[in-house]
Formats: C-alpha cells, structure tokens, sequence
C-alpha cells in the first residue's frame, strides 16, 4: 500500500507539474475584460470655453489706438504720456511745436481737446 501511494504521489507530482508548465504561457495570453473593450475616456459634450477677452467690452482707450489717432491729427512722434481714469493724455510735435492732446478713456477714444 506504501509504495501504490507513492507512486500516486509521484504521478500527481508529474501531472502538476506538466500542468503548471502549460498553464503559466496559456495565461499569458488571456485577457479578461470587464466592461467594453477599448474604448477611451468618455467625451467631454460640454462646449469649449470662449478664447480670452470674447464678449467682454474693451476697457477704456488702447493707448496705441490714441497714437494712431493723435497722428491722425497732424502729430509726429506722438506718445502717451498719462493715463488717468478719465483721460488718455497723448504729446507729439505739430507744425507749430510741441503740442498735447486729450482722449476719453473709453471704447474708441473720443478726442476731448486739444492744447
């Protein structure tokens, strides 16, 4: 009986161990899925947001729109000087000489006055 048991051992021993042999590359190939197969993060429907400064109203007058318009005027090397929360102060040099001008710090620059 010793030695039936033995030798059931030994062949259960064998077989495991040819199993174990055939088993370890067939796992390797097994892929368990859960769910739907590739597919990537779900889609954002929600739109895009709007690029800088879309649907906001400029804020008062772009000094380099004040120089174009200063030049406009007659003036040569124009520049902004000051900018107050009312006022776009532009200095060039007219026909006559140095000279200064005003604009509305608002959209578009409005002209105010003239020195």
């Amino acid at each position: 009986m010793m030695q039936f048991l033995a030798k059931a051992g030994l062949a259960v021993m064998l077989t495991a161990g040819t199993l174990a042999g055939t088993v370890a590359p067939a796992a390797a190939q097994l892929n368990i899925i859960i769910g739907e197969p590739d597919r990537g993060p779900p889609q954002d429907y929600r739109r895009p947001p709007p690029p800088r400064g879309y649907g906001r109203p400029s804020r008062g007058c772009n000094p380099q729109l004040a120089e174009n318009l200063a030049r406009d005027y007659g003036f040569r090397r124009a520049r902004v000087v000051d900018i107050t929360p009312r006022r776009v102060i532009v200095q060039g040099w007219t026909r006559r000489g140095p000279d200064e001008m005003s604009f509305g710090n608002v959209r578009g620059c409005p002209a105010l006055r003239r020195r």
